[in-house]
């Protein structure tokens, strides 16, 4: 069956998108639309963060985005064995695998790439930190949800945020939907990636499927993103236990049975 990816692909990475080959390994054929867009901004500011190593007790990067543009950014020859020692002396907490896989990329060991979302990741700090620390350095972007900072300053934990990205709807993903839908019709499954991507996507997906919209198993890579649906009133056929390839392909895989 034909299963829609409503998803950015991969950074850093090469061959097929996971996502992609977990559904292909159970029968089934994946498209991936890019749906968000990045502008970085603040990075400058960034850099001398996190080369001013001891005014920050850690870092939690959410974003895999974010640590491949840093990377590949002259901001990255700052980044000598020196510096990257100190910050492997703190704690650096990620969310996510892909994220985790990234970091790893810089010479650092990641937490929390098994937490999956803000709220288990806050509670992860909160066992390891305590409110005597100095601040935890948190680069965010312009749509962020308020559980991580909320349960920290709830605790009394320490939070430098800095907003690094602004997120956008990606320029061609109206006229992507369109295409797509035209050359391959209504998919038999759509999976949601994020609530900004259920807002920027829902009202072009509902009006190209049309009646057929009730027969389409929608798809959640986690309980955030499956609220957001719920909201707009869809049917969440399957929520990821984690947000992982292999959770979502497995809930999809048993929605479409």
């Amino acid at each position: 069956m034909h299963v829609l990816l409503l998803k950015e692909p991969r950074e850093g990475g090469s061959g097929p998108d996971p996502y992609i080959k977990e559904l292909a390994s159970r029968g089934h054929k994946a498209t991936l639309i890019p749906v968000l867009s990045f502008t970085f901004v603040s990075l400058d500011t960034l850099s001398d963060k996190v080369n001013t190593i001891y005014i920050h007790q850690s870092v939690d990067f959410k974003i895999e985005s974010l640590v491949t543009f840093y990377w590949d950014t002259e901001r990255h020859k700052q980044w000598n064995m020196d510096i990257k020692d100190k910050w492997n002396a703190k704690s650096i907490y990620v969310v996510g695998k892909a994220t985790a896989a990234l970091v790893e990329n810089l010479g650092l060991v990641p937490l929390g790439e098994d937490t999956g979302t803000a709220d288990v990741l806050s509670r992860l700090i909160l066992e390891r930190e305590d409110a005597n620390i100095l601040p935890l350095l948190f680069p965010c972007g312009s749509i962020k949800r308020e559980v991580l900072p909320s349960a920290l300053r709830e605790n009394g934990v320490p939070l430098d945020t800095l907003m690094v990205y602004q997120t956008a709807q990606h320029p061609d993903l109206e006229k992507n939907l369109k295409n797509h839908f035209t050359q391959q019709g209504v998919p038999d499954s759509i999976a949601f990636f994020s609530p900004s991507g259920v807002r920027f996507c829902l009202e072009t997906v509902r009006r190209l499927s049309g009646e057929q919209l009730v027969e389409i198993k929608f798809a959640a890579i986690g309980p955030t993103t499956a609220e957001a649906m719920m909201a707009e009133g869809l049917s969440v056929s399957c929520s990821a236990d984690k947000p992982t390839a292999e959770h979502l392909a497995t809930g999809i895989a048993k929605a479409l049975q």
